[in-house]
């Protein structure tokens, strides 16, 4: 085959790419963003259909395949020794200081970049020497002896130049092919850094995949060399991100303090933000004594206390603080339990006793020991460290029952005061307080509080004015009394709140709603009211003494289950505008104001016990 014809070959095996005259350098310099990895890229001519890959331990070997025709092969190792020795070529690339003799053609056929740069009417078109910038020599000159039909191998030293170059001059397969080969080089020690490559290239499945092993492995990925690289935001956007797996916090706190003590002096002061994405009241608490209290970075970090006195709070007083530090991340053995408690049925004639937990990551329901002996109805219900509670009932009952989580069996406590139902009971600073109700014959203004060191019960300032079915709750160190009903015909809207510093009731701004048969939980510092035959979901601001509308259910509600659970607001059962228990659930997102409808319970209910507890996985 004369030198002529091979050229004459190589042109018609390229004719495919030629097109209208364009603005080669808008191509050249097109976003990544806007040229993604491609998994597949067909570019339309014999010897370039496909190229041969081949591993070879840690390197990958790439070569054209030239197709089954040897005349093929023959004119591209003809046309690459023409190169080599500056015969017939009509291009010089000057990279580097190195001059690079090449056939305008061969690189137009391989590069959607210099077809561009060569088939319009631009100066690079007519040039004899192109410079090419972003490129070494050393990259280029394997680039070349790959276009024109030679083999090159990608490893680690070069993995990174080649990938580089040929998504610049958007050579498809030989990128694609060093993604491959990172993907195989993925390991806890490197993931991390190839994230980061990853990203720089817009190159998504490699990034997912490196992200995927760091997320999945992060007990081993965080004891290496690249992991203490990481900048501050880089790591909090690693410990908040919700796919994290660990089997236990202490994990994290580990890899955070491992982080900051790489570079002690410039980092300690970074101590207070990362330890703010720590689930310390979730650490075991000898632990949280013997390793993080006597930590010299942490005693030495005052703004970090805080966080200290939340953790020490929770092992003392239970699962009272309402942080996300409280909530368990979804691999751990502890997770967030939603616990149904008695109620009545569809038509409120038949009282249920039934004792159920609902796991909203499972969505999996679990049951719990029924009510001990007897049902009941209009009860309280609430959580202290980590135990369920009701007390009172129909018709004024006086008796108070623990469940114990951790040996799942009820057990019977100290009795109230005051037989009561329709009153509700809440958690304050490590006691209980069952406030206001009613006893058959008037509304009640006492109010009892618990103790559970001595398991009893103390009378404590009463209520200003007596209500039942009111929304309680305890927000920022007080007591909050919503609303609730005055008498038999008679709502009202005054909102009674309690400070336990100095024992005494103070009227806020009054509620929107005047009605009965409401429940409140508090989520972030802020008051959530739900019921009294309202689609509304209200909100309150105690700091400013301010209400406001949160959001709309679907349809009116009263005496349903209310409760927060993994950060969000669980609405579950109640009554409708029928005057029937549902089965209805709900979950509203306070932080997006988006609420949606999740699984239907069980069974129809309402006037149940509604609360979260933590589940250590395998207790029941």
């Amino acid at each position: 085959m004369s030198p002529a014809h091979a050229i004459h070959q190589a042109a018609r095996f390229a004719s495919w790419s030629a097109r209208s005259a364009g603005d080669w350098e808008l191509q050249a310099h097109h976003s990544r963003m806007h040229q993604p990895f491609k998994e597949e890229f067909s570019y339309g001519s014999s010897y370039l259909e496909n190229s041969i890959q081949e591993h070879r331990g840690d390197k990958l070997q790439i070569r054209m395949f030239c197709g089954s025709c040897d005349s093929d092969s023959d004119m591209l190792q003809n046309l690459n020794i023409y190169r080599k020795s500056g015969v017939f070529t009509d291009v010089i690339l000057h990279i580097d200081g190195h001059d690079f003799p090449c056939h305008r053609v061969i690189l137009s056929a391989n590069s959607s970049y210099f077809r561009a740069m060569f088939g319009g009417s631009h100066k690079e078109s007519s040039l004899n020497v192109v410079p090419v910038q972003k490129i070494s020599a050393s990259i280029m000159s394997l680039l070349l002896d790959y276009m024109y039909g030679g083999s090159l191998t990608i490893e680690e030293d070069n993995v990174e130049g080649i990938l580089q170059a040929s998504d610049m001059l958007h050579i498809y397969r030989l990128r694609d092919a060093c993604v491959k080969f990172l993907e195989n080089q993925l390991h806890p020690c490197n993931c991390v850094g190839i994230m980061k490559f990853a990203d720089s290239f817009s190159i998504a499945s490699l990034s997912e995949k490196s992200k995927k092993l760091m997320l999945e492995g992060f007990s081993e990925v965080s004891c290496h060399e690249e992991f203490l690289e990481l900048n501050q935001e880089e790591l909090i956007e690693y410990l908040t991100n919700e796919q994290l797996v660990v089997t236990k916090e202490e994990v994290v706190f580990e890899a955070v303090m491992r982080w900051v003590n790489r570079n002690r002096s410039g980092r300690k002061k970074a101590l207070k933000s990362l330890l703010e994405h720590v689930k310390l009241p979730l650490l075991n608490p000898v632990y949280f004594m013997e390793k993080v209290e006597t930590d010299k970075t942490i005693q030495e970090s005052v703004d970090c206390f805080p966080l200290l006195y939340e953790a020490r709070m929770h092992y003392i007083l239970g699962n009272v603080v309402n942080s996300p530090r409280t909530r368990p991340r979804r691999s751990t053995d502890i997770s967030e339990a939603i616990v149904i408690i008695g109620g009545c049925d569809k038509k409120g004639l038949l009282k249920l006793p039934y004792t159920e937990s609902y796991h909203p990551n499972s969505r999996q329901w679990t049951s719990l020991p029924s009510l001990p002996g007897y049902t009941k109805s209009e009860f309280a219900a609430c959580v202290l460290k980590n135990n369920i509670y009701i007390s009172g009932g129909h018709i004024n009952s006086d008796e108070v029952w623990l469940l114990n989580t951790q040996l799942s069996v009820w057990v019977k406590v100290a009795p109230l005061n005051k037989g009561r139902w329709r009153h509700k009971m809440v958690t304050l600073k490590g006691e209980i307080y069952a406030v206001g109700g009613f006893d058959g014959t008037q509304r009640l203004s006492t109010v009892e509080r618990y103790n559970s060191f001595n398991n009893s019960w103390t009378m404590v300032s009463p209520l200003s004015e007596a209500v039942s079915s009111a929304a309680v709750v305890s927000c920022l160190n007080k007591l909050y009394v919503i609303s609730g009903a005055v008498d038999d015909s008679a709502n009202t809207n005054k909102v009674q709140c309690y400070d336990p510093e100095d024992n005494k009731w103070a009227y806020m701004a009054p509620s929107p709603l005047c009605q009965r048969c409401i429940n409140a939980v508090e989520l972030d510092g802020i008051i959530y009211v739900v019921g009294g035959m309202q689609n509304t979901i209200f909100s309150y601001n105690p700091v400013n003494d301010t209400w406001g509308n949160a959001t709309n259910l679907p349809g009116p509600l009263e005496s349903c289950g209310l409760t927060v659970c993994g950060g969000n607001i669980h609405i579950l059962g109640g009554s409708d505008e029928n005057g029937e228990g549902t089965d209805k659930a709900f979950v509203f997102d306070p932080k997006t104001g988006e609420i949606h409808i999740e699984l239907p319970l069980r069974r129809c209910i309402s006037y149940h016990g509604c609360v979260t507890i933590l589940h250590n996985a395998g207790a029941w």
